[in-house]
């Protein structure tokens, strides 16, 4: 991959990626992967990209994939308890069963679960604390990717690298926290580890992490093949909610956790091998498998959930350039998955008589899911007059399911008698198979002069219902008949230099239709259509050699567009609970010396309403962090991170239950993070 020199060039397209203060120079073309799938100029890109460079994650050095990622104007994922999380781009911060299909994650092009059969905290999965860069486009934007791209895409590269220094390091924080890290690599091989404990700042909740990344690289004459694997583990005890109103301001209550008996446990294995030819022909065979057992503490009875998928496919392109302006791609994804899901409860629920008789003790759940996905696309890039350039580019997904239910049909309890009250809450839909496809499309046209360009972008996106909303159902549903979600996406930026500044600006309005969700008879259907219309900004300005600053956030309105969730009050036009109209980050870089150097970093976090009637709401907060970095000697670096610098009283996540009140996940106080790194030479 070609590697960018030009600080100006990055921090533009970085969306608030940490670029050291050096001598600009003019600005050229950063090279990324994502928009096609193989290595292409973003200013030949009509749509936004982001790239978080090695330099932007090595001085974050994030115990949590959050504060990389919100450092990226649109993107503002909330941190739940130990790695868990909960996404948002160009969206309201998503939750519930299909919220992790609204966002397509990919570590070196290979999405990291099957389609329909994503996990909202997937991106644990990754080895992002060793990742060469991180690319994200923000809404649909691609007509490559189909399944999940619907509010953004996030790709992952290069785990292991063989241009990556050979290092070892380790660091130290608050509550028993330890990390290390190793890198090393030969001529053809590479590999990268790392290994985490964190006694965690609440009560019983903290994790024990493992990753381990490797690649080989192999080149002939006419043929590049480069073969990735990556291993997952994590053991993780969980915080719950603390509940009460500013319960988050109580220091000694929000280190309190009221489920210490919940955990998470997830293993994952991945292997992919990318042939390149000189012919033109890309093609990539992948296997995956996971695992993950978690107690739902959240739920009456706290029923154990054990998931699973064992998946192959092959992505397929090949690009042809029929004359000189003008590069034709085309493709076929395929995908084969066998995915299950178990769900036991232990002992008896405890409360009303109503609940004690609808969440029966013993198996709720065993049902097994054989996928199948085929999807051909094509994308063209055409440059004319000099300095324009159309894309365009259409893919048809056809994705079925095939669902064996390993237990009684319907709303009995596991042994077959029938529960009081109408029957148990847990409804098994009997053997059955379903299809779902989709057209995308995208028409992006971009014009450069110099170095600002300004592009048009309308893309389409889709998420398939995942198998938990076709098969783990509730209440008297026998059958989901569920249609894909859809949005619909137009996007006007400018983008470019003047001088000492760099600028980013995107326009989006977007609208998504047949949204999936659970009515108030606990039926799952769609019918919902939300619509997304903001700004997103980034500033990069250099001082001086030694000075930089730079801001970049979000203003943007998340709303219902209709009464379709509405319980007792209209929600029509209200915001979308979890969805502030505003947030951002701004820092300033000073370069003391050529071994020293220090940022600050401001993050503001907007208010937002709590629930769907916007009746309850969270204030919002603003946070502090102070970084620094020293290269004692050619081959010892020292670094400090002070994180939450002001000892802000804050959440990181705020929600509002119906029965239960408001609920938070208290941030962490005021953490002094170390860590020394030795480079091999």
């Amino acid at each position: 991959m070609k590697q960018v020199t030009t600080p100006l060039a990055l921090c533009l397209l970085a969306s608030a990626a940490i670029c050291h203060a050096q001598p600009l120079g003019q600005l050229i073309d950063e090279t990324i992967v994502t928009a096609v799938r193989s290595e292409s100029p973003a200013t030949h890109h009509a749509g936004n990209i982001a790239i978080l460079d090695n330099t932007a994650l090595a001085s974050t050095a994030h115990t949590h994939i959050q504060q990389a990622l919100n450092r990226v104007a649109g993107v503002n994922f909330h941190r739940n308890s130990g790695q868990e999380y909960l996404p948002a781009i160009r969206s309201p911060v998503l939750s519930g069963p299909g919220a992790c299909g609204s966002v397509l994650i990919m570590e070196n092009g290979v999405p990291l679960r099957p389609a329909g059969f994503c996990n909202v905290n997937e991106l644990f999965e990754a080895n992002s604390e060793q990742a060469r860069r991180i690319e994200i486009i923000r809404g649909p934007g691609t007509s490559v990717y189909g399944a999940n791209a619907v509010h953004g895409i996030i790709n992952l590269i290069d785990p292991a690298a063989l241009d990556q220094p050979r290092t070892i390091a380790i660091e130290s924080g608050p509550d028993h926290y330890w990390r290390g890290k190793a890198q090393w690599h030969s001529d053809s091989f590479a590999l990268s580890a790392n290994a985490t404990q964190d006694g965690g700042y609440r009560d019983d909740a903290g994790f024990h992490q493992q990753k381990l990344s490797a690649r080989h690289q192999l080149m002939l004459d006419e043929l590049s093949l480069t073969t990735s694997f990556t291993a997952v583990n994590l053991e993780q005890d969980t915080a719950g909610f603390i509940t009460g109103f500013n319960a988050y301001r109580d220091r000694s209550l929000s280190r309190i956790n009221p489920n210490p008996e919940a955990f998470r446990d997830v293993r994952a294995l991945r292997l992919s091998s990318r042939a390149e030819l000189a012919n033109g022909w890309i093609i990539t065979p992948y296997a995956r498998y996971s695992s993950m057992a978690f107690l739902q503490h959240f739920l009456p009875g706290q029923p154990l959930e054990r998931n699973g998928q064992r998946s192959l496919g092959l992505l397929s392109q090949k690009t042809w350039r029929p004359q000189r302006d003008l590069a034709v791609t085309a493709g076929l994804d395929l995908e084969y998955a066998d995915t299950w899901l178990k769900e036991d409860q232990a002992g008896p629920t405890q409360g009303s008589a109503m609940l004690v008789e609808t969440l029966p003790q013993g198996k709720h759940y065993d049902y097994e899911v054989a996928t199948t996905l085929a999807a051909p696309f094509i994308h063209a890039d055409w440059t004319f007059a000099g300095n324009w350039t159309l894309v365009l580019g259409a893919r048809y997904e056809r994705l079925s399911y095939d669902y064996d239910n390993h237990m009684a049909a319907g709303r009995g309890r596991s042994d077959g008698t029938p529960c009081g009250f109408g029957g148990c809450r847990y409804s098994r839909p009997a053997d059955r198979s379903d299809i779902v496809d989709n057209i995308s499309t995208r028409l992006g046209i971009s014009h450069q002069r110099g170095q600002r360009q300004l592009y048009l972008n309308i893309s389409q996106g889709y998420r398939p219902p995942q198998t938990t909303e076709f098969y783990r159902l509730q209440g008297d549903q026998r059958v989901a008949d569920l249609s894909p979600e859809t949005i619909a996406a137009l996007e006007l930026g400018w983008r470019g230099q003047t001088g000492g500044l760099g600028y980013d600006l995107a326009l989006f309005a977007m609208r998504k239709t047949d949204v999936i969700f659970r009515d108030t008879s606990q039926f799952t259907i769609n019918g919902g259509t939300t619509h997304h219309l903001g700004v997103e900004y980034q500033l990069d300005y250099a001082l001086s050699r030694q000075w930089r600053a730079g801001i970049s956030g979000s203003y943007a309105r998340h709303r219902y567009v209709d009464d379709v969730e509405a319980i007792t009050t209209p929600i029509k036009n209200n915001d979308i609970d979890t969805a502030p109209r505003h947030f951002a980050s701004a820092y300033l870089i000073w370069e003391v010396s050529e071994k020293i150097s220090t940022e600050i970093e401001w993050v503001a976090m907007g208010s937002y309403y709590l629930d769907p009637e916007n009746q309850h709401k969270y204030p919002g907060h603003d946070l502090l962090h102070l970084r620094a970095a020293w290269q004692a000697t050619p081959g010892i670096k020292l670094s400090a991170r002070l994180l939450n610098l002001s000892d802000e009283k804050y959440a990181e996540r705020a929600d509002y239950a119906s029965f239960g009140g408001y609920r938070y996940f208290p941030g962490e106080p005021r953490s002094v993070y170390v860590g020394i790194e030795y480079l091999f030479r």
